[in-house]
């Protein structure tokens, strides 16, 4: 199989599991504690690096006695910027695995949806797992962003306004200016389970990120199919995934839209169909109305309006590629999550302990929690 039919099958059979999906009711959360201890962490895994690794060990180090539960992106492969991923879904579950974590469970489908909305569903599952600890790597060595994560530390929520970290307590402007991408994560989550009523007060384990270790350069490295130096960045298990999985054409993704999928979808559809995808604005729509027919993405890529977001134009076309409607995932996050999926585990021993624990604080649509 060509490497653009492994894209655009995977495409299909989420869009499948979406609706699906779509058809259940959300899990109702019992906010029991857990029988077993749990670390929830959300990493993308794109792919995992010895940053992620080191991020996994110390927080299994200061809590042994915890399961250690990865939550990995879920549905469509695209990331909060739109971007595909570098491995399927399963294959960086079975890194995850192989390198450390008892358990591997599906987060949210992150290409369609806005960034708030995909922090409110890892927020939802974050609950659902009712995660007695959660680790995130920050990037910032301002010191008032230290004084950021001393207030999410001792249960305060934090929001991120146009260019400024607020407190939601008494609206006092804790940081003015931007943040990393990875340290906006952390803001956005803490507002996300503060209106959850989550209490995360000394729940969250920050751990500074290591230095020379970027995935963007590990990506580049391997488009370009050199392994050289890749050992300083990568476990051996992650080069050895990436290698078998390139040999059998199912590897890199990173650079692979479903093109065929992606331009059927923005040739056809009609105009009230484009406009309630979610994510679309109305120029964008003009400009594909009046433009089409569309021969390939790049030609399609002039015609997508920039945004207050430097990755608009992929989220764009993830959103076109997925081609899933504003109230199709309105709907979704309101029953989010409908089950926990499963994708891979240590052994049976934790994946037991694992199921105790949501038999314990969750009740599922017609008695089913997990798949």
């Amino acid at each position: 199989m060509e490497i653009e039919e492994f894209v655009e099958n995977n495409l299909a059979n989420d869009r499948k599991q979406f609706y699906e999906d779509l058809e259940l009711n959300g899990l109702e959360i019992l906010d029991k504690k857990n029988i077993t201890p749990v670390i929830a962490d959300f990493t993308e895994y794109s792919p995992l690096h010895k940053g992620h690794l080191f991020c996994m060990n110390e927080a299994k180090r200061l809590h042994p006695e915890c399961l250690f539960v990865a939550i990995i992106p879920g549905l469509f492969e695209r990331n909060g910027r739109g971007l595909p991923y570098i491995l399927h879904r399963k294959k960086r579950a079975q890194l995850a695995i192989e390198l450390g974590a008892d358990i591997v469970v599906e987060g949210p489908p992150m290409g369609i949806m806005g960034s708030g909305q995909y922090s409110l569903c890892l927020s939802l599952m974050f609950k659902a797992l009712n995660a007695d600890y959660i680790p995130r790597g920050y990037i910032s060595d301002d010191p008032k962003f230290k004084i950021i994560l001393d207030y999410i530390n001792n249960g305060k929520g934090v929001a991120p306004k146009p260019y400024k970290i607020i407190s939601m307590e008494d609206k006092k402007v804790l940081l003015e200016g931007k943040l990393n991408n990875d340290d906006y994560v952390i803001v956005s989550l803490s507002k996300s389970l503060t209106k959850l009523n989550f209490d995360y007060k000394d729940k969250f384990i920050f751990i500074p990120r290591l230095e020379n270790v970027s995935g963007t350069k590990i990506r580049k490295k391997v488009s370009d199919n050199d392994f050289k130096d890749l050992d300083d960045m990568l476990p051996k298990e992650t080069i050895n995934m990436l290698e078998k999985e390139i040999n059998s054409n199912q590897a890199p993704l990173h650079d692979i839209r479903a093109e065929k999928t992606l331009l059927y979808n923005v040739n056809r559809l009609s105009e009230d169909e484009l406009s309630n995808l979610a994510l679309m604005d109305s120029s964008t729509v003009d400009n594909i109305i009046n433009n089409r027919p569309f021969d390939s993405i790049d030609e399609l890529l002039g015609n997508i309006t920039f945004g207050f977001s430097s990755h608009r134009k992929q989220r764009i076309l993830s959103v076109l590629e997925a081609c899933i409607l504003k109230d199709e995932v309105h709907k979704y996050i309101n029953n989010y999550p409908q089950t926990i999926r499963i994708l891979g585990y240590k052994n049976k021993e934790v994946l037991n302990k694992f199921k105790l624990n949501l038999k314990n604080n969750l009740i599922g649509d017609n008695g089913i929690i997990c798949q």
